[in-house]
C-alpha cells in the first residue's frame, strides 16, 4: 500500500498561480521561485534542474492531477527519446505515476506526437514524453499531454507544481499502486495514422528523399514510414544516439542535409529535431524551407481544395513578414500569437482554424493530427510536391520572398534575470531607440525563450544593412546588462 493524496469529483480547487512561492528543496534540487513549466514542459540540465527523485515527484503529482480530471481511469503513455538520461527519467515518473495509483504503457523510443496520438484514440488519462526537443544532449525535459492529447492547460499544471511545492489542497489516503507495461508495439498503430490518408491518394513512387533523423526519436519509424510510402530513401544520422542528439545535425542544422541533397539530387530533404514534433525542409536546389514556406504551401493546396476555414492560418509573432503580405495578397488571413505551439494550437482552437504553425518547424493541421508532428507535415508536403507534378523548388518561387531577418541568442544562466528582462531599462530604451529609427520599415522582436536559457533578440527590415545594424546593437545591450 503506498500513501497518495486523495481524488476529489470536482479536482483541485484554489490552485490559480505559484507567484507567492519561494524557493524550495524537492528531491535533491532547488525549485526556483517562478514556475517550473515553461512553453513546452519542464525543461533543464539533468542533474541541475532535472533529477530522477524530482522526476518521480513529478510523476506522482502528474498522476493525482490527471486521474482527478479524468472520466475514466485508464492508463498513462509514457514515451521518450534517445538522450542518454531519458532512461533514468522515464523509469523515475513510471514509479512515481504508479505509486499515485495509475497504470502506465512505456513506448520506449518515439517521437512526441506518437505520444499525443495515442493518448489521444486510447482511454488514457494522459500522456508524458521525455524529450527536450531540439535543445543540446545535456539537457532534457518533461511534456505532459491531457487525455485528449493535448499539451496540458496551464491550470493543471498549476495543479501539478502546487503539489511539488507542498500547497495543494489535497488530503492524503492510501491506495493500492498501479502497474508499468512495456508496449512498444502500439507505435505502429501511430506509423499507421499517418500513411493512411496519403495512401487512399498516391505514392511517393519516383521520388528520392533525404531525411536527417538527428540522432532522435524519429530514427527507426521515418525511414520505414517513407520507404512504405514508395519512396527512395537516404538517411543521415539514423541510429539513437544519446551523446549525438541534435548536434550539428537534425532542424538546427540543415549544411549537411542540404550538400546531400544536391550531392544526390534528391527531390527534398527533411530535417527533424530529436523528438520530431518539427521539420524543416530542403528544396530540390539544396535551399531552406522553414515553416513559413511550409504554411503556404500546405495553406494554399488546402485554400484551393476549399478545406481551410476561413482562410486562415494562425501563426506567431516570428513569422516572416514577407510571408503575411503574400498570404494576405491571395485572399488569405493570418493571426498571430505568441512564440510556442501551445498559443498556436490554443488559438486554432478558438478560432476554428485547421492550420498553424511557427516558423521553426512546428507545425499543426487538424484535418491528419492533434499536435506538431514532423513526420506527418513531411509526409504531405512530400505528396504535395507529388500532386503538383513540379519540383518543390519550383513552388518556392512562386510563393513568396522573405524579408531579411536575423535571430541570435544572448545566453543568460540567471534564471530570474532572464525572465525579468523586460525590467532591464537599458535594455528597454534599446529597443525603443530602434523601434523609432525602423519605424515601418522593420521590426524587433526580445523575448526570453521558454526551452532555453537564452534571451532571443530578432530583427527584420526591408533592408539587411539595417537588419544588422539593430541586430548588433541590441545583442551588445543584452550581454552587456542581463547576460
Amino acid at each position: 500500500m503506498v500513501s497518495f493524496a486523495t481524488r476529489t469529483q470536482n479536482g483541485i480547487s484554489g490552485v490559480s498561480t505559484i507567484e507567492k512561492a519561494t524557493e524550495l528543496m524537492v528531491g535533491g534540487v532547488s525549485l526556483p521561485a517562478t514556475a517550473l513549466f515553461g512553453t513546452d514542459g519542464i525543461r533543464g540540465k539533468v542533474g541541475e534542474i532535472l533529477t530522477a527523485p524530482l522526476a518521480l515527484q513529478i510523476g506522482f503529482w502528474t498522476g493525482i492531477v490527471l486521474t482527478n480530471h479524468a472520466t475514466n481511469l485508464g492508463p498513462v503513455i509514457l514515451g521518450q527519446d534517445s538522450r542518454n538520461s531519458s532512461d533514468m527519467l522515464a523509469m523515475a515518473l513510471s514509479a512515481g505515476l504508479t505509486a499515485a495509483g495509475v497504470e502506465v504503457w512505456y513506448l520506449g523510443l518515439c517521437p512526441t506526437p506518437c505520444v499525443a496520438h495515442l493518448t489521444s484514440i486510447s482511454q488514457a488519462v494522459g500522456g508524458v514524453m521525455i524529450s527536450a526537443s531540439h535543445n543540446p544532449p545535456e539537457d532534457n525535459g518533461i511534456k505532459v499531454f491531457g487525455a485528449n492529447g493535448n499539451k496540458l492547460p496551464q491550470a493543471l499544471q498549476l495543479e501539478i507544481e502546487a503539489g511539488l511545492r507542498g500547497i495543494s489542497p489535497l488530503g492524503i489516503i492510501q491506495a493500492n499502486p498501479g502497474r508499468h507495461y512495456t508496449r512498444p508495439e502500439l507505435v505502429a498503430d501511430y506509423a499507421d495514422s499517418l500513411k493512411k490518408p496519403l495512401q487512399n491518394r498516391l505514392n511517393l513512387q519516383g521520388m528520392k528523399v533525404v531525411l536527417d533523423l538527428a540522432w532522435g526519436a524519429a530514427v527507426g519509424l521515418a525511414p520505414s514510414v517513407f520507404k512504405s510510402m514508395g519512396a527512395e530513401v537516404i538517411c543521415l544520422h539514423n541510429k539513437a544516439n544519446g551523446d549525438r542528439i541534435n548536434v550539428n545535425c537534425g532542424s538546427t542544422h540543415l549544411e549537411l542535409l542540404q550538400t546531400t541533397v544536391l550531392e544526390n539530387d534528391a527531390d527534398f530533404g527533411f530535417g527533424f529535431d530529436g523528438d520530431a514534433d518539427r521539420v524543416l525542409a530542403v528544396d530540390n536546389l539544396g535551399r531552406k524551407v522553414d515553416g513559413d514556406y511550409i504554411l503556404y504551401l500546405w495553406g494554399s493546396d488546402l485554400k484551393a481544395k476549399q478545406q481551410l476555414p476561413e482562410d486562415l492560418i494562425i501563426s506567431t509573432v516570428m513569422a516572416n513578414l514577407g510571408f503575411e503580405r503574400a498570404w494576405k495578397q491571395i485572399g488569405g488571413n493570418l493571426t498571430r500569437t505568441a512564440v510556442g505551439d501551445q498559443y498556436v494550437q490554443a488559438e486554432m482552437m478558438k478560432t476554428g482554424a485547421t492550420l498553424g504553425g511557427e516558423q521553426s518547424g512546428h507545425i499543426l493541421c487538424s484535418h491528419y493530427g492533434i499536435t506538431g508532428d514532423g513526420l506527418l507535415t513531411a509526409l504531405h508536403i512530400a505528396a504535395l510536391v507529388k500532386e503538383s507534378g513540379v519540383s518543390l523548388g519550383e513552388l518556392i518561387d512562386s510563393s513568396f520572398q522573405t524579408y531579411p531577418q536575423i535571430l541570435k541568442n544572448v545566453r543568460v544562466e540567471d534564471r530570474n534575470r532572464r525572465l525579468a528582462w523586460e525590467k532591464c531599462e537599458p535594455v528597454m530604451n534599446a529597443i525603443a531607440l530602434a523601434e523609432k529609427a525602423m519605424g515601418e520599415a522593420g521590426r524587433i522582436l526580445v523575448r526570453a525563450s521558454g526551452t532555453e536559457p537564452v534571451i532571443r533578440v530578432m530583427v527584420e527590415a526591408e533592408e539587411i544593412d539595417m537588419v544588422n545594424e539593430w541586430t548588433n546593437t541590441l545583442v551588445a545591450v543584452v550581454q552587456k546588462h542581463l547576460a
